[in-house]
Order: structure tokens, then C-alpha cells, then sequence
């Protein structure tokens, strides 16, 4: 893969926008001048949301669907599958390290993600969803108790700064932003979006727990994975220790056909 985007060495100015770009956002989201114009926009956004649900038509059930368990794991796997596809965002020799490097910047996000979490509960920042604040609001839990049964509907929940869920689809959309152009381009962020409205309709999630708490962690992530040599050494060391494996399972019929497997 290109060193143009995973560094074998520091890049301390885009390192630092990146932390710059996320302590702006927070300091936004707490100041209370500006935080007032945030609940603004987190009250707007789920009432433009959430208030079509009330009418329980299609609306409600798509973003019910949405807004199972089940999903979840199937948008990642459509976010795996854009990053596995050769020739889509990335070539074919360049797949398996793409992955081994957008690996280590999950993890790393991961683990900024718990620090911040502890901070935020430390310091009394966190809040009720938006379903649980807002009176009146269009509950999907209950819309379809069945479906709750069975496939867990998530609408809830009471501790919703960060969104965790929003930060993942971001550093996603983040790190293959580097790489792919136009259309590609398009795709990646229209998957970022869908995969964040279900929680914003149901109301798990005010709007800033995407655009200030989910921006903050993924960029935090990205920058240490890829303006560092973090991410280049990581998928150099993944690539090394699977090898033995990729190996073997490249000279199977249908899975060596397969770029990260193959490596081609």
C-alpha cells in the first residue's frame, strides 16, 4: 500500500488539526453559549426524525427494521465488503493492509472511546437519549413490541454521549475517504449516513452524540493511525503474523481467489 496515507513516520500537523478539530468540537458542545444552539439543532433534528413515526406507516417500519440488532452486523458487513471488494476503493495487493491498518485505528479508537467515556460520566456530562428526554416521543420498542421481543430494537438508552455506534461508521467513511473518488466516494459516506439514522430516528441518539461525540472519537483514532507510523507498523506486523494463514488458505479453490486472502 501507498506510504502517502500510512505514514512510516510522524505527520505532527494533521495529527495535531485532527485533536484541534475534535477539543473545538467538545468545547462547542460545553460551552454554554453555543451548547444552547446544539440542544437546538438536537431537538430540531429529532422532531423532523422522529414525529413522522407517530404515524406508524412506512416511515415506522423501516426505521424499525433499521433499527434491529441483526442490522447492525449486517451494515458491517457492507462496510467490510467496500473495503474487500478489489478495485472499488482499494486494488487487490493493497486490501489485506487496508484492513490490518483500518484494524488498528478501530482499536485505537476503542480504547480512546473508554477513557472518554469515564471522563464523561467523571465530569457530569452524560444524558438520557432523546426517546427517554423528549415527552411525547415515538417509541419503537413499543410501536412493535414483537419485534422488540425478538430482534431487540434499539431506541434507548440512558447513557448516549458518545455515539459509539456513529463513531465507528465514521472513522470508517474517514479512512476510506483517503482513497476513493466520486461516485466510490459518494457510496461510502451514503452508507455512513444510513447506518446513522436509524439511531436518530428511534431517538437512541441526540444529533451532537454523532457530530460532536462520534466526530471526536473517529478523528481521534484516525489521527493517531494514520498520521503516525502506528497504523503502517500495525498492518506490517498483522501482515507478518497471518501470513502463515493467508498462505494456506490461498491455495484453497474459492478462497484464494479472494484478494485479502491472496493478497493479488
Amino acid at each position: 500500500m501507498s506510504t502517502v496515507f500510512l505514514n512510516t513516520q510522524w505527520r505532527v500537523k494533521p495529527l495535531l488539526a485532527c485533536h484541534v478539530v475534535s477539543l473545538l468540537l467538545l468545547a462547542s458542545w460545553l460551552w454554554q453559549p453555543t451548547r444552547q444552539l446544539w440542544d437546538a439543532f438536537d431537538l430540531q433534528l429529532f422532531h423532523l426524525l422522529n414525529d413522522p413515526v407517530h404515524a406508524a406507516g412506512l416511515w415506522a417500519h423501516i426505521w424499525a427494521v433499521g433499527s434491529m440488532r441483526p442490522v447492525d452486523a449486517g451494515v458491517g458487513v457492507v462496510m467490510l465488503a467496500v473495503m474487500l471488494k478489489a478495485g472499488l476503493v482499494f486494488e487487490g495487493p493493497q486490501v489485506r493492509r487496508a484492513l490490518y491498518a483500518f484494524l488498528a485505528m478501530l482499536i485505537v479508537m476503542l480504547l480512546v472511546r473508554v477513557l472518554f467515556s469515564d471522563l464523561v460520566d467523571y465530569m457530569g456530562w452524560q444524558r438520557q437519549s432523546a426517546s427517554l428526554a423528549v415527552e411525547g416521543s415515538a417509541r419503537l420498542t413499543e410501536m412493535f413490541p414483537a419485534w422488540e421481543e425478538r430482534w431487540d430494537l434499539k431506541d434507548s438508552a440512558s447513557r448516549s454521549f458518545p455515539g459509539d455506534h456513529a463513531s465507528v461508521l465514521m472513522i470508517w467513511a474517514f479512512f476510506l475517504s483517503f482513497f476513493a473518488r466520486g461516485w466510490r466516494l459518494a457510496l461510502v459516506w451514503a452508507i455512513a449516513v444510513i447506518g446513522m439514522l436509524p439511531r436518530l430516528v428511534a431517538g437512541a441518539h441526540w444529533g451532537s452524540d454523532a457530530f460532536v461525540g462520534g466526530v471526536l472519537l473517529s478523528l481521534t483514532g484516525l489521527a493517531w493511525g494514520c498520521f503516525t507510523p502506528l497504523g503502517y507498523r500495525a498492518s506490517e506486523w498483522l501482515e507478518k503474523i497471518t501470513l502463515p494463514l493467508t498462505s494456506r488458505l490461498a491455495r484453497l479453490p474459492l478462497l484464494g481467489r479472494i484478494s485479502v486472502v491472496s493478497g493479488h
